[in-house]
């Protein structure tokens, strides 16, 4: 019978092994396996802090494992879907490298992440999960061409300082909201419960459309909450 403590990391391994077909799946063209991939990769990144708890069986040796498949589920694979994004030939092209600086910037982010004591409610910083999910809906626009979009959205004016904004977002410690709730009532809990009706409206009428301006959203707020917060303390 398994010990009950690997429990947690079998699904943070699960993180890992969908991360990593999901690379393949970018790379061979097939992207709605790779985004559902993705989504298989977020589901067991939430799950398996959820059984870790519920088993009662938190670890160090969880806590690194989990940052170690989050380096390549959510900083490999949205700069993956930059890289084929920008890349224009079918051996190695240079000028699409420049996708992978967000996959540096996302394994510094979850290297330092594990050190910071004060994320324990909230996020400094864009995290990995919110970042590959905003790259993945951004993806989805320029692969439906959504209101006849794809063409600019696909422009290596855009894809770089995109590239280089969703970096610099990651680890500034900029305050980001996190959707964990201390109690299910609304004072304290006001902007995620606007986050979360206004993205389960634009699920409805955009479905997966909607994965771009839900996220663009979820940045949005939390930066107006900070600067916000930032006017009544000064």
């Amino acid at each position: 019978m398994m010990d009950r403590s690997l429990i947690p990391n079998v699904v943070t391994l699960i993180n890992l092994i969908a991360g990593s077909t999901a690379v393949v799946a970018f790379l061979y063209g097939q992207y709605d396996l790779g985004i559902i991939l993705v989504v298989v990769s977020g589901l067991a990144d939430f799950a398996d802090g959820l059984v870790a708890r519920a088993l009662g069986v938190q670890s160090e040796l969880g806590k690194q494992l989990d940052s170690l498949a989050d380096v390549i589920s959510f900083g490999l694979v949205p700069g993956i879907i930059f890289y084929t994004l920008l890349c224009e030939t079918q051996a190695v092209d240079w000028a699409a490298v420049p996708a992978f600086i967000l996959t540096a910037f996302a394994a510094y982010r979850l290297g330092t992440f594990n050190l910071d004591t004060r994320q324990e409610m909230g996020f400094l910083g864009l995290p990995t999960p919110a970042c590959t999910l905003l790259v993945v809906g951004y993806f989805l626009w320029i692969d439906r061409d959504a209101f006849g979009l794809a063409t600019l959205f696909s422009e290596s004016y855009i894809l770089y300082p995109l590239i280089a904004l969703l970096s610099y977002l990651m680890v500034a410690e900029l305050p980001m909201f996190s959707l964990k709730f201390k109690a299910l009532r609304w004072g304290g809990n006001e902007i995620k419960f606007i986050f979360a009706a206004i993205a389960v409206v634009a699920l409805i009428g955009l479905r997966e459309l909607a994965l771009l301006p839900i996220m663009v959203l979820y940045i949005l707020l939390s930066l107006g909450q900070y600067w916000t917060t930032r006017k009544k303390t000064s």
